[in-house]
């Protein structure tokens, strides 16, 4: 970016990168074509609330998979990410302000209707439009975003993750819930006895998972994006560690893939996880889960897998 190009600059946390996220983020890229200025988002490292309170908050995307989803979603977009440690955390909600139009060089700024920010949350949007004003820059304040009657928000999307419903969560993300991560080894269970490639991720400590379950998924990896079947939970028949794992078994032919980055996104679920008496009656469940979801591609993609 040229040193001297001003940003209009989209303010949030932006965990999920939701629809309502997306028309902010859309208003930002149509202000900074109009003034040509530089599109640019900026966020935190880690959810505020956690570091407040010292407890984990599951979040929909980590901070590298929101900067991934801003920039496939609005190609050009700078996504800067701020550490939030005691210094943001205590800062007086005018000196963050300043900080924008300073070293981060904004123009204009684009923040939700309940935007809230500085030290114990005493800015608010209304307050963020005076300051903007005061220092010679544009700001709007983008309304809540509903579908349905109900305003879209990362709280609503996590309390539908958390009951499986993958296709509601869809709605209101405008696309599927994805998780990312490395193939990591397992206990080859699916590609031993079932005869399918298998892969396995064990999320980051702080990505929210959906309920335990079995779900009918697509699993990006290597470079290409496979039908499958993923369970989501501690594999109560083979394990007894009690660690979460998110293990895709995968409907078409693969090349080994361990190691390989990989991001699964979950369509629908198909059933609770679920303990079996031995891996002989796991593997006849793994089958009947695998045609169904076949069954699944076939009826909601044209039969195609």
């Amino acid at each position: 970016m040229d040193k001297n190009r001003k940003r209009v600059i989209a303010l949030g946390f932006f965990d999920g990168v939701h629809l309502g996220h997306q028309a902010l983020l859309r208003r930002a890229a149509e202000q900074a074509e109009q003034l040509g200025m530089a599109p640019a988002v900026v966020t935190f490292d880690r959810s505020p609330r956690e570091f407040v309170t010292g407890l984990p908050v599951p979040l929909l995307t980590t901070a590298e998979a929101r900067r991934q989803a801003v920039e496939e979603l609005f190609p050009g977009m700078e996504v800067i990410v701020i550490p939030f440690d005691r210094t943001i955390m205590t800062m007086p909600w005018e000196d963050f302000v300043d900080l924008l139009a300073g070293p981060y060089q904004a123009g204009w700024l684009v923040a939700g209707h309940d935007f809230r920010f500085g030290h114990k949350n005493q800015g608010s949007a209304l307050l963020l439009q005076r300051r903007a004003a005061d220092l010679g820059m544009g700001c709007d304040i983008i309304p809540a975003v509903t579908l349905g009657g109900v305003t879209i928000s990362s709280t609503h999307i996590r309390a539908q993750l958390e009951r499986g419903d993958a296709e509601g969560a869809a709605r209101f993300l405008g696309r599927p819930f994805m998780i990312s991560g490395p193939v990591r080894h397992g206990k080859r269970i699916g590609t031993v006895h079932l005869g399918m490639p298998t892969v396995n991720l064990i999320p980051d400590p702080r990505q929210l998972v959906p309920a335990f379950g079995v779900y009918a998924a697509r699993a990006e990896v290597g470079g290409r994006v496979y039908p499958a079947v993923t369970n989501v939970g501690v594999r109560p028949t083979v394990d007894t560690d009690g660690d979460v794992t998110i293990e895709s078994h995968l409907l078409d032919t693969a090349p080994e893939l361990y190691g390989a980055a990989c991001r699964v996104a979950f369509l629908t679920m198909l059933r609770p996880e679920r303990r079996f008496n031995s891996l002989e009656a796991l593997r006849e469940q793994i089958l009947q889960d695998a045609a169904r979801a076949r069954d699944y591609f076939k009826r909601s993609e044209g039969g195609k897998l």
